[in-house]
């Protein structure tokens, strides 16, 4: 689509809790856009049900009388809401079958929020405790630093916070859940949680817990030698601590799923791709999400002079609060719906070769910043779009982040994606001789010899992103 103006405001920085300066639209725009398409029909469907001032206007063509409702003050200052309006089951035009669904199964996420539910909390930490849980990785560390999660608590909750009191929850909380060592911050924390919630602290196990406590530096480097002199411990005893550290495991949230391949939830596209005869379009699937509007009665009924008594002002002010809060609503869903669309026709059009048939090897290197240029969106509007969506394509349903990597440039300056070359570590790591693994110097020698010109320290990022242990770590005595 063509490259507009950031008319939502989305595209300013938020890094401090003076998020205060939003406007209400923008507010709510920022929460929505979040939202995945089934938790969107759900929020908008809570909407209706408590503000009167909003309707669906095929519910209210599919009502029996076919007639428009009246507005009156006590209806208004009871808030009484229309029976229609209750009955989740009502179904609009659209109906879901027509599009795919898959399903997957539960997740780490789902784990850990049922076990959050089971502990003694009131409703505030329950509420932090679950913000935190789902800002976890996938492998159950959180990556991201407590004072810019209490920046983002504050813009979606509206819950002030700070980063000791999330600490108290992450440390007396999060980190007792089970699998052993989510929650944690590094893999040195993660360790160290597992170890200490051994029942039989063995010798070994205490060993391993003083040297990961005091020496993980050195732990890491294989200096042994420093390990035994200041431990005072044998070479017998470091290699059965060695032994109860290498059993830990490095990425417990990643093992929750084949524990519950019976529990499976929907997953529904919030894009459809279309390919006809090499044209590509891309829609938002409607489904039964209402289609609101402010009622038409209601806004007539503000244009009236203000009543005299005390009750008709009462019940005025409560109209126009009413009234306000709907139109700040549909606003916000229609500026959720052009920034979706324009940000996935942005997509569509910078991978096209990639989109006409579905080949990996096609696409082309793509970050944030790449879509954010071309529709004048600031890059953390980009990234909500992104997170937790997916797009219906004719050769499946993807992710929306499937799409986005950086890339490089071969020696015969073919631009490549960073998929190939990770995939290419992965493999030459797996076929290593594990008695002397490679080290990062000689993967860069490796991947240099196949014409892919790539630095110590990419290397090193890469087989980070693709949880390789450095190449001590990996070594098999």
């Amino acid at each position: 689509m063509a490259n507009e103006n950031n008319k939502s405001g989305l595209g300013l920085s938020q890094t401090t809790v003076q998020t205060q300066t939003l406007t209400p639209i923008q507010i709510q725009t920022i929460k929505l856009l979040e939202l995945p398409l089934v938790d969107l029909e759900q929020r908008i469907r809570k909407e209706i049900e408590e503000n009167p001032v909003l309707e669906d206007p095929v519910e209210e063509e599919n009502q029996e009388t076919g007639e428009r409702k009246k507005v009156s003050l006590s209806e208004v200052k009871d808030d009484n809401i229309p029976s229609y309006k209750l009955y989740i089951n009502n179904r609009g035009r659209d109906e879901r079958p027509q599009y795919n669904t898959f399903s997957v199964k539960e997740s780490l996420y789902q784990s850990l929020l049922g076990q959050l539910g089971w502990r003694k909390m009131d409703e505030r930490r329950h509420n932090l405790a679950a913000f935190m849980v789902c800002s976890l990785d996938s492998t159950g560390y959180l990556t991201r630093p407590l004072e810019s999660l209490a920046n983002d608590i504050y813009l979606r909750l509206g819950t002030e916070t700070d980063s000791k009191e999330l600490e108290d929850i992450l440390v007396n909380d999060i980190q007792h859940l089970d699998p052993v060592g989510v929650g944690a911050r590094n893999t040195r924390e993660c360790l160290l949680l597992q170890l200490k919630a051994k029942e039989n602290r063995t010798p070994a196990v205490e060993n391993a817990i003083q040297i990961l406590s005091g020496y993980y530096e050195e732990f890491t480097r294989k200096h042994f030698e420093k390990i035994m002199n200041r431990l005072s411990i044998t070479e017998d005893q470091l290699k059965e601590a060695y032994e109860v550290i290498r059993k830990l495991n490095l990425h417990p949230g990643g093992q929750v799923d084949d524990s519950y391949t019976d529990q499976t939830m929907q997953i529904v596209p919030d894009f459809i791709l279309e390919n006809t005869d090499g044209k590509l379009t891309v829609t938002l699937p409607k489904f039964n999400v209402p289609q609101i509007k402010v009622n038409r009665e209601y806004e007539k009924y503000m244009e009236r002079k203000p009543g005299s008594t005390k009750e008709e002002r009462e019940a005025t002010s409560f109209v126009k609060s009413k009234v306000d809060s709907a139109k700040w609503f549909v606003e916000a869903i229609r500026r959720r719906q052009d920034t979706m669309q324009r940000t996935m026709d942005a997509i569509v059009n910078f991978q096209t070769e990639y989109f006409l048939d579905g080949d990996d090897t096609k696409l082309k290197p793509m970050v944030l910043r790449n879509i954010a240029e071309v529709t004048g969106l600031d890059i953390s509007t980009i990234s909500r779009v992104v997170n937790s969506k997916y797009v219906q394509t004719p050769f499946g349903i993807f992710p929306l982040k499937h799409f986005f990597s950086e890339g490089m440039v071969t020696d015969s300056g073919e631009e490549v994606s960073t998929r190939e070359i990770k995939k290419i570590l992965k493999v030459s790591v797996e076929n290593e001789d594990k008695s002397k693994p490679l080290t990062d110097e000689e993967l860069v020698d490796l991947l240099t010899e196949k014409g892919y010109k790539i630095s110590r320290r990419t290397i090193a990022k890469y087989r980070s992103q693709l949880d390789i242990p450095i190449a001590r770590m990996r070594r098999e005595i």
